[in-house]
Order: C-alpha cells, then sequence, then structure tokens
C-alpha cells in the first residue's frame, strides 16, 4: 500500500508529525555536540589548571559520562514510550535536554563554588546523556510509524538529517560567536550563549511536539509486556541481538568517518587544523544532504539490501580509504574520499532507525531500538576515537582499520538475518 492511499489532510498531518519529532532531534544533538567545541573555552572555568591538556581530559571525561548514561536513557525512555506513549517521552525528554543545557548556561564557576563547579557540570552532562540515550530509540520509533506507507526510508532518512544537523549548527554557533566576540569574551562569558540557544531551542521543539498525534494503541501499552525487559528478552531476543550486531558495526563507521576524522587529518595526513575543518564540513553536509536519497533508494531496492549493500561495502573498502586518508594531501582529495566513505555509511543511517524498528512489535518497538543503540554506541561508537588513538601511540594505526574492516564484516553476517520483508510495521498505519 503506498502513500497514494492518504488524503491530503492525513498527508500533511503526518508530514508536520515528522517535522516535530526531528526538530526536538536535531535540538538534542545540538545540545550534546556544543559541549565538546566549547570546552576550550569553558575548562578552564570548571577545572583550574596550569596544564590546559589537563583542563581538556577533564571536560572529555565529563563527555564520555554523558555517553555512558545512553544505554540507562534508551532503558527509561524506552519503557516510558512503550507504556506510556511515544508522544510523552519525546516531550520528556527534550524537557531534559533543555533542563540540562540552562544548568550548563548558568553554572557558577569554580572561582566562586569550587568543586561544586565540576560535580553539577558533571551532573547536567549525565540529564543530557540520559535525555539523547532516549532521545534516538523514541524518535526512530515514532518516525517510523508515522512515516507515509510506501515512503518510509525516504521519511525516517530525516532523523539522520537532523542528527548531523544538529552537530553542524552547533559548529555554525561556534564560528559565529569566535567572529562576534574576543578571546578573552568568549572563555569570560560567551560560551555561555550556545546552551541558552539550545535551551531555547528545545522549549520551541516542546511546543511542536506538544501538538503531536499518538502513533501506539491503548491495547499495546497496556500489553503485559508492553516495555518490560521480560517481554524483549523473553520474547525477542534474537532481532535484540540482530539489531546490536549490526549496530556495533555502523556506530563505529559512522563515529570514524566524522567525529574521529577531523583528528585524523591533523594527526595523521598532517593536514593544518583550518583546512581538516573546512574538509570535515563541507563532507558532513554532503552527508546529510545524500540521507533521504539513500533512504528512497531503501524504498525501491528494500532495506535488507540496503543492509548487505552497507556490510559488503564497508567490509571491502576501509582499509583503502583509510590508507589513502593516511597520506593525502589536497584538501579537496580528503574530501572526495570521506565523501565517498560516508556515501556507504548513508546505506545504513538514512534507515538506521527505520531498520530497527521494523524488528520489533508496538509493545516492545521503543525500548527494543533505543537499548540496542545505545549498548551498541556506548560500547563501539562512543570508543572509536580512544580506541584508534590508543593503537597509533602503540604504533599499530593500521590495526584500528581492520578493526573496523572486522566489525563491518560482522553488520554484514548480521544483516544477512534480516527478514527480506519487514516482520512488524509492514501493514502497520
Amino acid at each position: 500500500m503506498t502513500s497514494a492511499y492518504y488524503t491530503g489532510e492525513e498527508r500533511s498531518k503526518r508530514i508536520f508529525a515528522i517535522v516535530g519529532a526531528s526538530s526536538g532531534n536535531l535540538v538534542e544533538w545540538f545540545d550534546f555536540y556544543v559541549y565538546a567545541f566549547c570546552a576550550i573555552y569553558f575548562a578552564p572555568a570548571f577545572f583550574p589548571s596550569d596544564d590546559p591538556t589537563v583542563q581538556l581530559l577533564n571536560t572529555a571525561g565529563v563527555f564520555a559520562a554523558g555517553f555512558l548514561m545512553r544505554p540507562i536513557g534508551g532503558w527509561i525512555f524506552g519503557r516510558l514510550a512503550d507504556r506510556h506513549g511515544r508522544k510523552n517521552s519525546l516531550m520528556i525528554s527534550v524537557l531534559m535536554m533543555c533542563f540540562g543545557s540552562l544548568m550548563i548556561a548558568s553554572l557558577p564557576t569554580y572561582a566562586s563554588i569550587g568543586t561544586w563547579a565540576p560535580a553539577l557540570l558533571l551532573l547536567a552532562r549525565l540529564i543530557q546523556g540520559l535525555s539523547v540515550g532516549g532521545e534516538y530509540g523514541t524518535t526512530a520509533t515514532y518516525m517510523s510509524e508515522v512515516a507515509l506507507r510506501g515512503q518510509r526510508g525516504f521519511f525516517a532518512s530525516f532523523q539522520y538529517v537532523t542528527l548531523i544537523g544538529g552537530q553542524l549548527l552547533a559548529v555554525l554557533v561556534v564560528v559565529v560567536l569566535q567572529q562576534l566576540l574576543s578571546e578573552d569574551e568568549l572563555r569570560a562569558w560567551g560560551w555561555r550563549i550556545p546552551f541558552v540557544v539550545g535551551a531555547i531551542a528545545a522549549l520551541i521543539s516542546l511546543m511542536l511536539r506538544r501538538s503531536l498525534h499518538e502513533t501506539s494503541s491503548a491495547e499495546t501499552r497496556k500489553d503485559k509486556d508492553a516495555g518490560s525487559i521480560k517481554g524483549l528478552f523473553g520474547n525477542h531476543a534474537a532481532a535484540f541481538i540482530t539489531v546490536l550486531g549490526y549496530t556495533a558495526g555502523g556506530s563505529l563507521i559512522f563515529y570514524t568517518f566524522t567525529t574521529y576524522m577531523q583528528k585524523y587529518l591533523v594527526n595523521t595526513a598532517g593536514m593544518t587544523a583550518k583546512n581538516a575543518s573546512y574538509v570535515m564540513t563541507g563532507a558532513l553536509f554532503l552527508f546529510m544532504v545524500l540521507q533521504p536519497f539513500f533512504g528512497m533508494l531503501s524504498d525501491r531496492i528494500g532495506r535488507r539490501n540496503s543492509m548487505l549493500l552497507f556490510g559488503a561495502l564497508g567490509t571491502l573498502f576501509t582499509v583503502p580509504l583509510l590508507m589513502a586518508l593516511k597520506t593525502v594531501s589536497s584538501p579537496f582529495m580528503a574530501f572526495v574520499l570521506i565523501t565517498l566513505a560516508l556515501c556507504i555509511v548513508s546505506f545504513y543511517t538514512s534507515i538506521s532507525g527505520l531498520v530497527k524498528a521494523e524488528m520489533f512489535p508496538p509493545q516492545v518497538r521503543a525500548l527494543g531500538v533505543g537499548l540496542a543503540y545505545a549498548v551498541a554506541n556506548a560500547a563501539f561508537g562512543g570508543s572509536a576515537e580512544y580506541v584508534a588513538l590508543g593503537l597509533k601511540t602503540m604504533g599499530m594505526e593500521n590495526t584500528f582499520y581492520w578493526y573496523v574492516t572486522a566489525m563491518m564484516a560482522i553488520a554484514f553476517l548480521f544483516s544477512l538475518r534480516l527478514p527480506k520483508q519487514a516482520a512488524y510495521l509492514h501493514h502497520d498505519n
């Protein structure tokens, strides 16, 4: 059944729902990543030290703590979405992110309240980590359920459009502030501005999400297994393991060619930091724009085929691409190589949430999607940079390339377990 069966009013409502859900996703990721981009300015305010590296390590530790909270957020919000509705979960997650951002924006410094300052900063990041951990699974579930039949891949792809868009917007806001304020002003108070912007944007998203219609039914919410770990692992353990298997590879290669790649271009290829920033900004923008096209492709060739292409191409080309980037000297050539890598990644990211949602029935869908993603992301995505840099310091940098390749081969094998037709969602809506 295709989207032609929908009335004009129904189509409009569903498209607005996609916008409402994805707007919050953009805000969540903006708020989560703006911390990383502003850390260089606020680190001395919370971690006084004569050594800037120690300051940055402390802020990085707080950033990592946010990652570790994601599985807990995936569990809490997945349960909430399956038992009390997707809309409630979406609204609470964006409200928590708003609170976390406002908290960071208004925190007193170490000079004012001593060790309470870094402790409260950590608390704010834990709140944000919980929020973003819950955001992915609920948004993926909601967008897959509200998307028009026959165009699910296209509409679900906007989850990663806004996820990448949030990262790009965070960079853009910091760049604008760098042009408008001096270094001293940024260190004194300017770093607070992006967090205020994020909190205001979260409130706007909250207003949009209040008008969303609920996609889960009262019947599934009242099911004895709704949102329960027992219901998930008792009846759908195989689906959970399958999702975990290809998400591990998907998260690892995503972070390898996005967040880690800027450092790789500088530390390994010897590119200037400014050129690396230009290359990655351009590549991420194109990556964002590509998502709907790969989503549409999945509507034509099937989700399983998209995932098999992702696993196979990732296995074959990860080592050649990283080896070529290792010795690249031209920023344009680096842009081309990274774009090729991100095209391969797009087979996965464009349908990432949807292909997971199609594996679970509605009563445990948000929990299954959110928990599997959060666990794999924290273990493999969040550790990508540490593993890569650790192996480099040991003089074994090439081993990292083969590690990513092995995980892509595993993703391919798990993708073979995907049904040729979605077990769930096929006849929904």
